[in-house]
């Protein structure tokens, strides 16, 4: 399939940070597919009158999924529509949209790679989730046998939509802030290659979070529990695979 590559906005009530992302998209000839995760009316409005450009596409769910769900949807879509790529980005104005060309460059020379963004932080980021983000790193790492993954919890990323929604119809992925783990440690497994560029994180003075500290604190736990036992029976071939590879 040719090189093409769509940007995947799930959307939960963040009309007003939206608009200033898909203006700075759209400015950059970048085409968008919106999904509406059940959001309240003013943003539904918002999300409708931005479709009305060429470059933007709405797909909309008739219930809140949560951003993981959201976002499979949104990788379903741009498969359906016909691109070979899709790029994560968070409608709250956390991502730099400045680094959208450099990573689809280097996902348009490596097509079969994952392109993973690991955060720098400015000042904005708030400490203890910055400390947390540390319990998940050490997880990820024992639940793959391997210290490569350097951030999975920033969404700032490029999927392969062809091998990616081939895992999405494999096994059911969590679809709330479990989600963007999730997925890479299973891409792993399946020996997808990943490369990992840096990019800027900013945490907005007026954003909106919808991270809910007990109920998807609770959902990562049960998720690392889960992808334990899954590695446990991977083992042997994960430890083969690390020792062909000569690590």
């Amino acid at each position: 399939m040719t090189f093409k590559l769509t940007v995947v906005i799930p959307v939960y009530n963040h009309e007003k940070p939206l608009v200033k992302v898909v203006a700075a998209l759209v400015g950059k000839n970048i085409p968008c597919v919106l999904v509406n995760d059940g959001s309240n009316a003013q943003c539904t409005q918002v999300m409708r009158k931005l479709a009305e450009q060429p470059l933007i596409h709405l797909t909309e769910l008739a219930h809140n999924q949560g951003k993981g769900g959201a976002v499979m949807a949104g990788l379903r879509e741009a498969l359906r529509l016909g691109y070979s790529h899709a790029l994560q980005v968070d409608a709250d104005g956390q991502h730099d949209v400045n680094d959208v060309q450099r990573f689809m460059t280097i996902a348009e020379q490596h097509q079969t790679s994952v392109i993973c963004g690991y955060p720098r932080y400015d000042e904005s980021v708030p400490k203890g989730r910055l400390y947390a983000r540390y319990i998940t790193h050490v997880w990820v790492w024992i639940n793959t046998l391997s210290l490569s993954i350097k951030d999975s919890m920033c969404g700032f990323r490029v999927y392969p939509l062809a091998s990616t929604v081939a895992l999405l119809d494999k096994v059911q992925l969590g679809k709330r802030m479990d989600f963007d783990i999730e997925i890479l440690v299973r891409l792993s497994w399946d020996n997808q290659p990943m490369l990992w560029l840096q990019t800027k994180v900013h945490y907005p003075e007026d954003g909106v979070s919808h991270f809910k500290a007990g109920l998807d604190n609770l959902l990562i736990s049960k998720m690392h529990a889960r992808l334990f036992f899954g590695m446990l029976w991977r083992s042997p071939r994960l430890l083969r695979r690390k020792i062909s590879h000569g690590f």
